[in-house]
């Protein structure tokens, strides 16, 4: 049976249950919507959380961006698992003991004032925006695949889907739909690793195979740097990235994953603080199965990927490229005219994507408009790596049409989660405790609803004009995460002397920076700038380490040159962190 099918069939089968799912656990009131009622079990709520976390970025891209970084792709690996634990032991029980529905809600009550809460509000949608353009491009470019549409047809699709999800069932429906959407999704990554590690180096762990030998003796590791060298490209192996810049890319995902509010908003729905805890350790749990694998996945697309298609002739070449080209996401243009694909170092296209013309050149493939005059004659977008892995591979096609299922899986659970935060910051945090306090819940439900529909459509937007690829977009969502929100959470816990004042200057100034900074180094606004001019040699996806600090700093001066906080306020911060009594959880 044909590729088509088993897609059709699979994706077919896991969105009939999502839509079951979230049909049967659909909202009826505001806090069923916002936290599931705040019943769900510890080992329900970690493989929500798991499916939550684990986007289109950690899916799809992830492997990818390491597939073609190497060693330099280590910091996403690092810095998302080490987020994941400084969130288990330093916020999630504290903020479950507080008991409130979002981020927004701890800020405003924590710092006294509504200027706080509406600030946390922007800072949400800032994130949760520049997040969920990543998921939406994570959507179309698998629908764009597997439908054979064009990738914006594709997010539009994704947008119908996503809608249906967020609309129907709040984050009660949301939860259970994400505890399918992780076991597709989980499965749907390992079953092709299982296979090409076979395939490759005869062992079944992925893990083991990636540092085993190959056919002929060698490490795969040390036959994929020589690969690497030969196409005059660095030892796949070693990094390029400064030190520095390692640091910073790490501890910016780390912070931005503990700042993250649609995941910090899961701790809210378990019924007791403990849950919190026990949830967060079945999540990491959950999380490094697949964290462990990526790498694994990275090596053995990067190796067939240049066995199958460096130095062959177009007319040799396997169907999967032929494929894939027809969505825009591979191209190759012949430069010197020789029929072979010249896959070496350097840029094979001006623009960020091949500009297809209807011509067909001399060897049958498409032709490119936006060549560059690097000899590299290949363009590859990173994020059909693990798409496209199996079927590089040579894999069954229930295999790929699996794939595709578990893409869909992760980019609609974590899209999902993120228009529930837009939705909750204004329908919660702006109407219900600033606009109009005395709307009733079910008036607040329709805002809710009204704003994850204008949510998508911008969401959409951003999927059809992305600013980069997947993970690299959702890096930068972290960097706004970790310069906003965490200086104000961490110190919100830890510091009873923190004030409004303080609070309020430090994210304010924080997400300001950090916008700007990746307006300027990655969006190339203001004049733009090149990695020569960057600030202390850190890239736009570290800079979120700087800004932090720099949030740090200013809410710590502000706040000791100001008043301190009202004598509640500090008893209420001293109460969240006792651990006595703390089965359970207490509203203020």
């Amino acid at each position: 049976m044909s590729v088509q099918f088993w897609t059709w069939l699979l994706v077919g089968l896991t969105f009939a249950l999502y839509f079951g799912i979230a049909i049967w656990a659909r909202a009826g009131s505001t806090k069923e919507f916002y936290v599931a009622g705040g019943g769900v079990s510890p080992l329900a709520n970690g493989m929500a959380t798991a499916a939550d976390w684990m986007s289109a970025a950690s899916f799809i891209s992830m492997a990818g961006i390491i597939s073609f970084s190497g060693y330099d792709g280590s910091v996403y690996l690092m810095g998302w698992t080490g987020g994941y634990v400084l969130l288990a032991l330093l916020l999630a029980p504290y903020l479950r003991k507080f008991g409130k529905f979002t981020v927004p809600d701890f800020i405003g009550d924590r710092y006294y004032s509504n200027t706080a809460r509406t600030v946390a509000v922007i800072c949400a949608l800032i994130v949760s925006f520049t997040y969920v353009a990543g998921q939406m491009r994570g959507v179309g470019i698998v629908f764009s695949q597997f439908l054979q549409v064009d990738i914006n047809i594709g997010v539009i699709i994704g947008m119908a889907v996503v809608l249906t999800f967020a609309l129907l069932g709040g984050m009660k429906g949301i939860t259970y739909t994400q505890v399918a959407q992780y076991c597709v999704l989980i499965f749907a990554f390992m079953v092709p690793a299982f296979f090409i590690s076979m395939q490759m180096t005869g062992n079944i762990i992925p893990q083991i195979g990636m540092g085993s030998k190959v056919e002929g003796g060698a490490f795969l590791l040390d036959k994929l740097d020589t690969l690497h060298t030969q196409l005059g490209f660095n030892e796949y192996t070693s990094g390029t990235k400064s030190t520095w810049d390692v640091f910073a890319i790490t501890l910016a995902l780390m912070t931005g994953t503990a700042g993250l509010p649609h995941v910090i908003v899961r701790f809210f729905t378990v019924p007791k603080v403990k849950d919190a805890r026990k949830s967060a350790g079945y999540a990491l749990f959950l999380i490094a199965i697949l964290y462990t694998t990526a790498p694994a996945i990275a090596v053995f697309s990067r190796t067939n990927l240049i066995e199958t298609v460096s130095n062959k002739e177009y007319k040799e070449i396997p169907e999967w490229f032929k494929n894939w080209e027809n969505t825009g996401l591979i191209a190759w243009s012949d430069k010197n005219g020789d029929g072979k694909i010249q896959y070496v170092a350097g840029n094979a296209l001006s623009g960020k994507k091949p500009e297809y013309t209807d011509a067909r050149g001399a060897n049958g493939e498409r032709v490119v408009a936006n060549v560059s005059d690097a000899s590299n004659e290949l363009y590859v977008d990173r994020d059909i790596m693990v798409l496209a892995n199996p079927e590089i591979a040579n894999l069954p096609n229930w295999v790929i049409g699996l794939v595709a299922a578990g893409g869909l899986a992760a980019a609609l659970s974590t899209a999902a989660g993120l228009l529930l935060v837009i939705s909750t910051s204004v329908s919660h945090d702006l109407v219900k405790k600033q606009l109009k306090p005395d709307i009733s819940d079910k008036d607040e439900l329709k805002v809710a609803r009204i704003a994850i529909f204008v949510a998508i459509l911008i969401a959409g937007y951003f999927g059809i004009n992305p600013p980069g690829f997947v993970a690299a977009v959702v890096a930068l969502a972290f960097g706004l995460a970790a310069a906003s929100f965490f200086p104000a959470i961490i110190l919100g816990i830890f510091d009873k002397r923190m004030n409004s004042q303080g609070a309020i200057s430090g994210m304010v100034v924080g997400i300001v920076l950090m916008l700007f900074y990746m307006m300027k180094f990655k969006l190339n606004m203001f004049g733009g700038g090149t990695s020569a001019d960057w600030w202390f040699g850190t890239s736009p996806e570290g800079f979120g380490t700087i800004a932090m600090c720099v949030n740090v700093v200013i809410s710590l001066i502000v706040s000791r040159l100001t008043p301190a906080p009202p004598q509640d306020v500090q008893d209420m911060v001293e109460s969240i962190r006792i651990p006595s009594g703390a089965g359970e959880a207490h509203d203020h």
